[in-house]
């Protein structure tokens, strides 16, 4: 069994306290991503975790042991860090059996894990070569073939494929996504990519500054974010928010106009109480635009610039108030630079938030 829970997990150095008693439960053969901005704790939290961090206070339990005292080499994982840290003067077939020699494993349990990582990495044809004559996209496949062939009850991922190119990044992702499917083992992944931790993950946590602010399946995340924070930082492009003031409130909902354009007004299913006249911010997606009349609300923007991408358009444009926003159209509608678009708003597709930045529902 591989669960693997977090209680209360704290990290400080000195008087800086940087996890903030992080709670979070892992299932066995789940493939869960670490998500956030840089120097929000998502590779310090993966580090403890691996035991190349101690912790502060709290408790760490993997595979139903508490493993705040025992050592990295103790406790059933293998991490894949960002930088392949092979051996140069190694071939790839003696760096992925040196870990298993050095700790004297039998050599024929050594070939026969070898090998079988090198088929599930299709790497067979390069077990000769050494680091120099690899591709960036071949070294990371020998970093995690490393790591496969210990046979772990956890996989730690650090950012693992922030050193390769957009395209190799994709095939990566693939290939890891391919290969958690076949071993089904759990896997602990982090990154700053949202689009790597919606393609990748069976269950996402979002951190900031210390805090873990939502865990959740990607499109429950997309769909329904606890907070702005969350709601701007999962999809791309990411959400817009406009600045907006309650009108009113009533058995329909929440009314609401736009700080900038009163006449723009919409009205979301809120029951939470709200006071007239107090500020918030109505969010929307850039693909969550209507055709005019189309919706629930009509709003005109200038557009500043459009980019025409094949099927789609994301236009860049500003609104009678001078904030920015994003919007996704069909190529064929697409508007032109300095042109002025109308737009339809759904109350469906809308979201509302509070000063401080928490869902109004």
């Amino acid at each position: 069994m591989s669960e693997l829970s977090l209680k209360n997990v704290v990290k400080r150095f000195g008087a800086l306290e940087i996890i903030h008693g992080a709670n979070l439960d892992v299932k066995d053969g789940e493939f869960v991503v670490f998500v956030g901005p840089s120097g929000c704790g998502k590779s310090t939290l993966l580090r403890m975790i691996a035991g190349l961090e101690d912790i502060s206070g709290g408790e760490i339990n993997i595979g139903g042991k508490v493993v705040n005292d025992v050592e990295p080499a103790d406790r059933g994982i293998a991490m894949v860090f960002q930088s392949y840290a092979l051996y140069p003067h190694m071939t790839v077939e003696e760096n992925l059996s040196f870990g298993l020699r050095m700790n004297g494993n039998p050599k024929e349990d050594t070939q026969k894990r070898v090998k079988h990582a090198a088929n599930i990495l299709q790497i067979n044809e390069l077990m000769q070569r050494r680091p120099k004559q690899l591709s960036g996209g071949q070294r990371q496949r020998v970093a995690i073939g490393r790591a496969i062939v210990r046979e772990p009850q956890v996989f730690l991922f650090d950012e693992p494929l922030s050193n390769l190119d957009a395209e190799l990044r994709v095939q990566m992702r693939v290939e890891i996504s391919r290969l958690h499917k076949q071993l089904g083992t759990t896997m602990i992944y982090v990154t700053h990519d949202q689009t790597e931790a919606m393609t990748l993950a069976d269950k996402i946590v979002v951190l900031r500054a210390g805090n873990i602010e939502q865990v959740g399946a990607p499109l429950d995340l997309y769909d329904d974010p606890a907070n702005q924070f969350v709601a701007g930082f999962v999809g791309s492009p990411k959400m817009n928010f406009l600045n907006a003031v309650l009108v009113e409130q009533s058995a329909a909902g929440a009314t609401v106009a736009l700080a900038g354009d009163r006449d723009v007004r919409l009205t979301l299913p809120v029951s939470g109480p709200l006071a007239p006249g107090a500020q918030v911010t109505l969010g929307i997606r850039p693909e969550h635009f209507v055709d005019a009349g189309k919706g629930d609300t009509d709003f005109t923007v200038t557009v500043d610039v459009a980019e025409h991408l094949g099927n789609t358009s994301y236009v860049y444009a500003t609104t009678a108030s001078g904030e920015a926003l994003i919007i996704e159209r069909p190529e064929s509608r697409a508007a032109g630079n300095r042109d002025t678009l109308t737009v339809g708003l759904t109350a469906d597709r809308s979201y509302l938030f509070d000063g401080a930045g928490s869902r109004l529902r």
